[in-house]
């Protein structure tokens, strides 16, 4: 039966597992092997891990994968990518070399501000609030000096504050909108430890302001923190080529796969129940290069979906079209990363996958990640409206269902041989390992 705990997080690693192992495993030392068998033999790596997070108890492995061949801007790159799903590195490898020998991806940077704000409660008089923080703005950029002093050396910081009155969706609430210029780092904090500065400053700055009466004064901050919802960090890459060029090895008539391409994609543009799964395989590519290179994979997700919506309705990260016998195929997403900062510099396997991207600057770094989330959706769409999707998913995902069966190396090389020409599924590959059982 469980149990609560008090003073967890202050017990030692060992007596953590313990608990755990006792508490909710019928077999306890089993359950410690297994914790035990993920942590690394070298304990200053070890111990790195651990302090990454709080109540740390093991490791949790996922395969980093690479996958080659991506011309982006006339300079080949290979490209690491850290995900559990089977198929997703094959996919984008097989895009890659699909546009390899035409053209490559090219890829521009359209903007890189990101967003800040201050939401607070004022009662009182707009035109007073008005007057108040046009005289106190420039001691709001002056107060956050100290913070923004390295930053304004190589070119970033506050770009602008303005103050924006959000009275018509609740009442009395308003906010300090800021946008910043982070340069190479994700800037989160940054950006918060600016808007924290700003709040202190605004708040006891009002109680001297003499137009403000004593409630007016009373300015009450809700909150101070950076916004994910980067819609002017954006990025664009695209790839393009003559339609009659899409054709490979004679096998694709590359005007009819232009013309269905296109109407996949549009479909994913207007009905938002596809949308949301289309969405989801050029988040495949995107999350596992954020994840490889260290970067928050939660805050990319969850300001691309809401950069989607951003129109009134969920709808395709994506574009085709085919224009003069040109087919076109682009993204233009919102991407605030960095490659300094965070795990970047902690975790060595990030510091392999950054030099393995020629130890790219922010900017670089965005438009290598828009690049692989186009090649996986491009990838997919491919399958998608040609042989389907489910017979290159399921053959990947053969590996993953012998391995549930603990399939010895023979048996899985007899199993890899007979379904080259066999239908994949679950009940199919059970029925197969069962049969092969039994005959020895």
């Amino acid at each position: 039966m469980s149990k609560s705990i008090s003073g967890f997080s202050k017990l030692s690693k060992v007596k953590k597992i313990d608990w755990i192992v006792d508490t909710y495993f019928s077999n306890a030392e089993n359950a410690k092997a297994v914790l035990k068998q993920y942590w690394n033999d070298n304990e200053k790596l070890q111990q790195l891990h651990d302090e990454f997070i709080e109540n740390t108890i093991t490791n949790y492995y996922l395969p980093l994968g690479v996958a080659p061949n991506f011309l982006i801007n006339d300079k080949l790159y290979t490209i690491p990518m850290a995900i559990e799903e089977s198929s997703v590195v094959a996919a984008a490898s097989k895009a890659a070399k699909f546009w390899l020998n035409r053209g490559g991806f090219k890829t521009k940077v359209i903007s890189t501000t990101k967003i800040g704000q201050v939401h607070f409660i004022y009662k009182g008089d707009f035109e007073k609030l008005k007057q108040f923080f046009n005289e106190v703005k420039p001691k709001l950029i002056h107060d956050t000096n100290t913070i923004t002093k390295n930053m304004k050396k190589r070119g970033g910081g506050i770009l602008d504050i303005e103050l924006r009155d959000k009275t018509n969706n609740i009442k009395n609430y308003y906010q300090l909108h800021v946008s910043f210029e982070t340069l190479d780092a994700m800037g989160a904090n940054f950006i918060n430890s600016c808007l924290e500065q700003f709040a202190e400053t605004f708040k006891n700055e009002a109680l001297d302001f003499q137009l403000f009466s004593d409630e007016e004064k009373q300015i009450d901050i809700i909150m101070s923190i950076l916004s994910n919802y980067v819609p002017d960090c954006l990025v664009r890459a695209e790839v393009s080529c003559n339609v009659e060029d899409l054709s490979e090895n004679n096998s694709v008539n590359g005007e009819a796969f232009a013309n269905k391409f296109v109407q996949a994609v549009k479909i994913a543009e207007v009905e938002p129940y596809r949308a949301v799964t289309h969405n989801k395989g050029v988040m495949n590519g995107i999350d596992a290069v954020v994840l490889a290179t260290g970067n928050d994979f939660r805050a990319v997700e969850a300001g691309v979906h809401a950069y989607a919506s951003r129109n009134g309705k969920y709808s395709s990260l994506t574009h085709a079209k085919v224009e003069n016998g040109i087919f076109t195929f682009w993204i233009e997403i919102p991407l605030a990363l960095g490659t300094v900062g965070g795990l970047t510099g902690l975790h060595p396997l990030v510091k392999l996958s950054l030099e393995m991207l020629h130890k790219p600057s922010a900017k670089e770094l965005m438009q290598i990640v828009a690049v692989a989330g186009l090649a996986q959706n491009f990838a997919a769409l491919s399958s998608l409206t040609t042989t389907g999707i489910q017979e290159g998913h399921m053959k990947m995902h053969l590996m993953n269902i012998l391995n549930q069966f603990e399939a010895t190396d023979i048996e899985k090389q007899t199993l890899i041989e007979h379904f080259k020409n066999n239908t994949v599924t679950h009940s199919a590959v059970t029925e197969a390992i069962n049969e092969l059982r039994i005959k020895n």
